[in-house]
């Protein structure tokens, strides 16, 4: 299970911490955004280091709390606003004294909300089978557990396979299936000892290993309830729209489909194209589109062996990272599937 370490001064560090303030270079009277909250630490750390303004996005109505209990120390240069990140732009609409200097995301799930078995995201600890971002409480959509007792065999197959890059889905969502039709699956250790059964049977184990063998299915279906993928594209637009020239995007996926996904949007417009691939000749009825981002590095920054072992979740963090130009933003991009 993927997840970003955060911290409001005395729990966990961010992770790639000094490696995003490069990227996002902390000036007097710029304005960043922290797309994703969390616990605040990118934020905190862009306030200490200079006399600039923070906006800090979350979903997570506790993040939300925590950034308006963080904002009291900062005079006014903090301020909170509870939403998804996908939608800052209509959140910050109005808000804004100039464009942005720069802005961070940090994907994925985050330590504290893994580590809290009551939201269901976790394998380790049991809990209610939920997974949604914005909890119970606000979110109407459904649930993990709505997903795992409700959708047909092959859709979550699917589901599992396409967001988790499990080869075993067909296994897992048949185990499912089978174990919904005697009795609901509502906790997140009964799902986790169905699916550890599914992966591992048949499988010849040898060696160590290396993840357990719930990780995929429960990273697919997180993926699949919170719509995390399309958030993202819808969260890099907004970011090409918002940033001012100059302005900095750092972004810290966890995994692949989350990498691709920001590897190719920064890709495309880095480059002149009037089509969705640098690869492919302009269409003869399109004009080409100027580049709205320099890559600010080419490949990946990730955390070094002492991060890694102060936390082991830094362990598959990647960091991507460019500046936006003067040309215009690109019309949204297409879907990008896994």
């Amino acid at each position: 299970m993927t997840a970003r370490a955060e911290a409001t001064g005395g729990g966990h560090k961010p992770v790639l911490l000094k490696e995003v303030m490069d990227v996002l270079a902390p000036r007097d009277g710029a304005i960043y955004v922290d797309g994703t909250f969390g616990a605040g630490g990118y934020s905190r750390a862009l306030l200490e280091a200079a006399d600039c303004s923070v906006w800090g996005i979350d979903c997570d109505a506790g993040a939300a709390a925590r950034g308006r209990r963080l904002a009291q120390e900062y005079g006014g240069r903090l301020q909170m606003v509870e939403g998804r990140f996908g939608d800052m732009k209509t959140l910050l609409n109005g808000k804004l004294d100039h464009p942005l200097d720069g802005l961070a995301l940090d994907l994925g799930v985050s330590s504290m909300q893994l580590d809290e078995a009551e939201r269901g995201f976790s394998f380790r600890a049991d809990g209610p089978l939920d997974m949604r971002m914005e909890g119970p409480e606000t979110d109407s959509r459904p649930s993990a557990a709505d997903v795992v007792n409700g959708l047909p065999e092959r859709e979550l197959a699917d589901i599992i396979y396409r967001y988790g890059e499990e080869r075993r889905s067909r296994q897992v969502a048949k185990a499912i299936v089978q174990a919904r039709s005697e009795k609901a699956i509502t906790r997140t250790a009964a799902l986790a000892e169905l699916v550890r059964a599914a992966v591992q049977k048949g499988v010849k184990r040898s060696g160590k290993q290396t993840i357990d063998p719930a990780t995929r299915t429960f990273q697919a279906l997180r993926i699949y309830v919170n719509d995390e993928l399309g958030e993202l594209q819808r969260g890099l637009q907004a970011a090409e729209e918002l940033l001012g020239p100059g302005g900095r995007l750092a972004v810290v996926s966890f995994h692949s489909l989350e990498d691709r996904i920001v590897k190719q949007f920064l890709r495309d417009r880095s480059s002149t194209a009037a089509g969705g691939s640098r690869h492919a000749p302009p269409a003869p009825e399109s004009p080409a589109r100027a580049a709205s981002f320099t890559l600010l590095f080419r490949g990946t920054r990730r955390a070094d062996a002492e991060e890694c072992d102060a936390n082991p979740r830094a362990r598959s963090a990647q960091l991507r990272a460019a500046e936006r130009t003067a040309a215009p933003a690109w019309p949204p991009p297409q879907e990008v599937r896994p």
